[in-house]
């Protein structure tokens, strides 16, 4: 049986603050438990007044005091933009928080440019050349499977759960040769989703943590009533990742009927072609969708993102999938 698992990029509506997007991640992650979600993740991005998850492990333990038994995590870490011993303290004090709930995705992509790169007082285009050496050396301050001249205090011992994240053949060779679950990102990059999943169960090395391999794929989800409601609901996103693709990206937009139909030949192209990692309309067709998305993939798991411009929307959008996916062996 699948599992499902909620993603948050903690979204800031126009109109909106940090701190109703941060009540509203709490909100979400609640009423995720309260569904038999098996974890909530919030994503790293910085810089972008319409996302307020940057602070990741912040925003985390956030989440933790208002939940007490999802995994909590992150979906994930970018690590070129931090040091291992950093991340060490800050998901140890969150296992120490929130013991056996934490989980620590990680990401090699920089997706940084100049500014941020000042910011941060790093090469982060550099810094994710040694990805590989950061995550096992990360790995070695909280298993202590190594000798290092430093002990991360929190950090060494804690319970953390692994996961390499990625978009790429990249991220599934390296989650393969470590032993690591692998997550994709299909919900905004699903190019190379079936040879990513292809190569990770092909070349994947059993570790002391895991001893086959196990996939999680994100999709897009919005679920509603009637389809044209879906439909109205999803445009809000719609209109963030067109203005993110066209370098003017922002709060996240009110809803627009019919919005496909108003905006450039190519918008339209790109929008259709993340839709094949989207299932938007009635609950038997999210379902449907959501069924025949996860035959392709063979996940283990299904990470339903999907921001929407009123929260109260997105709490029923998880509920009508959670509910229709109960219905059926998926």
């Amino acid at each position: 049986m699948t599992q499902f698992s909620v993603l948050d990029l903690v979204p800031v509506r126009e109109g909106g603050s940090v701190s109703e997007a941060l009540n509203n991640a709490a909100q979400l992650a609640a009423h995720a438990e309260g569904l038999g979600c098996k974890r909530f993740w919030v994503a790293e991005h910085h810089a972008m007044d319409g996302i307020a998850g940057g602070a990741t492990s912040v925003v985390l333990a956030h989440i933790g005091n208002a939940t007490s038994t999802i995994r909590i995590g992150s979906g994930g870490i970018m690590l070129p933009n931090h040091t291992p011993f950093q991340i060490a303290e800050q998901f140890g004090t969150l296992d120490a928080l929130f013991p056996g709930r934490i989980d620590l995705g990680l990401g090699r992509a920089p997706g940084a440019g100049p500014e941020l790169q000042r910011a941060l007082r790093k090469d982060l285009h550099k810094a994710s050349e040694y990805f590989p050496q950061d995550v096992l050396e990360l790995r070695a301050l909280m298993t202590g499977d190594t000798d290092l001249p430093i002990k991360a205090t929190p950090g060494l011992g804690a319970n953390v759960e692994f996961w390499m994240l990625g978009s790429s053949l990249f991220g599934a060779q390296l989650a393969a040769k470590l032993g690591m679950p692998y997550a994709f990102a299909a919900h905004f990059a699903p190019d190379h989703l079936d040879s990513a999943l292809e190569v990770y169960r092909r070349d994947f090395q059993p570790s002391e943590a895991l001893g086959k391999p196990h996939v999680m794929v994100a999709m897009n989800v919005f679920a509603a009533d009637t389809h044209e409601e879906a439909q109205l609901l999803a445009s809000s996103q719609q209109q963030s990742f067109v203005a993110l693709r066209s370098g003017t990206p922002g709060k996240l937009p009110p809803p627009i009927a019919d919005y496909t139909s108003t905006i450039p030949t190519p918008a339209r192209a790109m929008l259709d072609h993340l839709g094949q990692a989207a299932a938007v309309g009635t609950p038997d067709k999210v379902r449907s969708d959501i069924a025949a998305f996860t035959t392709r993939t063979r996940a283990d798991e299904i990470i339903l993102c999907g921001a929407t411009y009123d929260p109260a929307a997105r709490l029923h959008s998880l509920k009508l999938t959670l509910d229709a996916c109960q219905t059926v062996a998926i």
